[in-house]
């Protein structure tokens, strides 16, 4: 979507609400895949429910893009505005025990800083890529280590409240790749309860981590991570790889060969490709085994 009058942005200064016009997000998603669509970066989080606001007035529709991870974009013209969120500095902020993270911080780059801090906690998270935010979103998982169960209070633009509010942790659910954080709310900054650790001992976990990260994962390739979520009891990429789909190709999409529930792109792949393999996959999946795998991938398709 294309925000055609020049004055429609005019009641918020530059510096706090830059337009970028027709942004192809193929180029800011890892998968490489994505239309185009004007990009919204916001700086002053404050400003948010007079944007939002406007936006609605105007018939404007958004979505948040983080760090274009684990997404799925559709082709061609998008029929909404991306919205991204400006880093706030300083991004980590430690107070005695609690570290404050904004969360348009890189996820990787706030786990070492809060290791050169000593807080540790987070290490098996060190090679998911994207934010603080998304990994919030979709209590990110990796190792054993999950982030949900360290969150003591975020801080939350809330859609049906068009206003900004701290939310303690005990109002928020976290689940296997799952949030109860609403869809139209937006992640602004996060207060984690981090163990004390020696630094010397976070980093040895980190280089064990990112050691079995470059042994088994496609980090070369394309892709947005894992595509399904694991089946109570059962690995996905097992599942995929047992039915033979290693390899398997639509188009320039493929079933990584490396890590069958990674899908990757080989460079040429349009979002349709990607979406037939994922059917194809879940398909013969279900026709193998019987099971019905269900996306860990956001589509962001309509």
């Amino acid at each position: 979507m294309r925000i055609t009058d020049p004055g429609l942005l005019a009641a918020f200064p530059n510096l706090a609400v830059k337009h970028l016009p027709g942004q192809r997000l193929a180029d800011r998603t890892s998968f490489g895949i994505g239309g185009a669509t004007d990009l919204l970066v916001v700086r002053d989080r404050l400003l948010l429910p007079d944007l939002f606001g406007l936006l609605r007035e105007n018939g404007i529709g958004y979505r948040l893009l983080g760090g274009g991870t684990n997404l799925l974009v559709g082709d061609g013209e998008l029929p909404w505005v991306a919205l991204s969120l400006a880093r706030n500095e300083p991004t980590v902020r430690v107070d005695g025990r609690w570290v404050w993270l904004d969360t348009a911080e890189d996820l990787g780059r706030a786990i070492t800083t809060c290791a050169r801090a000593d807080f540790g906690g987070m290490e098996g998270l060190i090679g998911v890529p994207g934010t603080v935010g998304g990994a919030l979103r979709m209590n990110a998982g990796a190792y054993g280590t999950e982030i949900g169960p360290l969150v003591r209070e975020l801080d939350v633009y809330r859609a049906a409240a068009d206003k900004i509010e701290s939310v303690p942790a005990g109002q928020v659910s976290f689940e296997y790749r799952h949030s109860s954080v609403a869809p139209g709310d937006i992640l602004l900054g996060a207060c984690l309860e981090l163990p004390a650790r020696p630094y010397r001992e976070i980093i040895d976990r980190i280089h064990v981590c990112n050691f079995k990260r470059r042994s088994s994962q496609p980090l070369t390739q394309k892709s947005a991570g894992c595509i399904f979520k694991n089946p109570p009891g059962l690995s996905a990429g097992r599942l995929i790889d047992e039915a033979g789909l290693k390899g398997f190709r639509v188009g320039s999409a493929m079933v990584s060969e490396r890590h069958a529930n990674f899908f990757v792109n080989l460079g040429r792949a349009t979002c349709a490709d990607m979406l037939r393999l994922i059917e194809e996959v879940r398909g013969r999946v279900a026709k193998a085994h019987g099971v019905d795998l269900c996306e860990e991938v956001i589509l962001w398709v309509n």
